[in-house]
């Protein structure tokens, strides 16, 4: 009897899983962590609708792969059977080295590694575990496959993982500038010459999936109230991680405080299972506890996370000027009565930047009839041109009300 066991997602239906590694794999524990790390961080605390993981997000990317791969295939494209699963495999798990709310703390619990890394090392731990079955799975993630066009529908400027974030984070959050035509883009993808594009008649639907993403993420992902949250998030881990420093007893002992302490660096391969352990769930309990710590600064921040009391946030096209950041924390010195070293958490800077399409890295290459190819950034009357290709820089400023 065929194996198929299907999952029922509410952006896309039912989700078919027919291979039976394909199902040890998710329901691997590594995997299934996945449940319990938000797909989009704290955006819920502006959008209460947003409270999907990286696992409704990772089987989403897999069933958008697999409606790829069927339209190349109908297409003539050749796609053997090693390929489509590894292909499947590898979309699975790009997101597998994810830590507690997703990308808000990857420069805090594992510093100066990438969720990506860790994703490629778990994925060779997994195919230790599976006698060897991710290979081919491994290959692609890493571009190391002969068929380029398998990593592109992985990582690229036209993937999957976008076409899938951007549907289902519009889905959650209620934000119909995020919608784009998933399917027909889908239905146009073709393959020339080794490489993935699309066929002329899918253009509008490129301009339109390239605006839908400009918009998201002013809209959603870097939105100042969302932005705020997640750098008081930052703020209460750098904090914890200070008075650790100074002492280990100031910190109760938690796999988050050996993180923090930095305890594992250099030796992450080696404690694949620590990181693992990892979720959404130690830090909001840990914020839960230190909201009464005798801490001030620690205390303060972690009571207006729960309680939704968050910082002011001003972002304009032009750099802070330092007198505004001095006056923000001359104001929470006084309010707070803190000392000025530790006004630093409560008034703050940074840079958030977004372009709509990078001509430089991949580029969306557009098939014609005649069998040219163009980028989608030089087609006539083109919407993506360069104005719309240049980077958006904004400036920032966090400060207590």
């Amino acid at each position: 009897m065929r194996f198929r066991k299907i999952i029922n997602d509410p952006v896309y239906g039912f989700i078919t899983i027919d291979k039976p590694l394909i199902f040890e794999i998710i329901s691997h524990p590594w995997y299934q962590r996945l449940r319990r790390i938000k797909q989009m961080a704290l955006a819920h605390l502006v959008y209460p609708g947003a409270v999907h993981t990286r696992l409704h997000h990772s089987l989403g990317a897999y069933h958008l792969m697999g409606n790829a791969l069927t339209e190349l295939k109908s297409k003539g494209i050749e796609i053997n059977e090693e390929e489509e699963t590894g292909a499947k495999i590898a979309i699975l798990l790009h997101d597998i080295g994810h830590g507690p709310f997703s990308h808000a703390l990857e420069s805090v619990i594992m510093k100066d590694m990438h969720h990506e890394e860790l994703s490629l090392l778990l994925m060779k731990q997994l195919n230790e575990q599976f006698r060897g079955q991710l290979e081919t799975a491994i290959d692609i993630f890493t571009n190391a496959y002969p068929k380029k066009f398998l990593h592109q529908l992985v990582s690229g400027q036209l993937d999957v993982d976008r076409m899938d974030y951007l549907t289902r984070d519009s889905f959650f959050t209620g934000v119909n500038e995020g919608v784009i035509g998933y399917d027909r883009i889908i239905k146009m993808l073709a393959v020339y010459n080794g490489e993935l594009m699309v066929e002329e008649k899918a253009i509008y639907s490129i301009e339109k999936f390239l605006v839908a993403r400009r918009l998201m993420y002013w809209q959603v992902y870097l939105h100042k109230t969302v932005l705020g949250a997640e750098m008081i998030l930052v703020k209460i881990l750098e904090r914890a991680r200070q008075l650790g420093l100074q002492d280990e007893n100031n910190i109760e002992d938690s796999v988050l405080k050996k993180f923090l302490l930095n305890q594992y660096t250099g030796n992450i391969s080696a404690n694949l299972d620590a990181f693992c352990s990892l979720d959404d769930t130690d830090v909001s309990y840990a914020i839960k506890q230190w909201s009464n710590h005798k801490d001030k600064v620690l205390s303060t921040l972690c009571t207006g996370v729960m309680d939704r009391k968050l910082f002011k946030v001003k972002i304009q096209n032009e750099p802070i000027a330092l007198a505004d950041l001095q006056a923000a924390r001359k104001n929470a010195m006084e309010k707070l009565g803190i000392s000025e070293a530790d006004t630093a958490f409560f008034g703050f800077t940074g840079e958030a930047e977004n372009r709509t399409y990078n001509p430089y890295d991949e580029k969306i290459n557009i098939l014609f009839k005649d069998g040219t190819v163009r980028n989608i950034s030089e087609v006539d009357n083109a919407l993506i041109q360069t104005n719309l290709s240049t980077p958006v820089k904004k400036f920032y400023i966090c400060y207590l009300k």
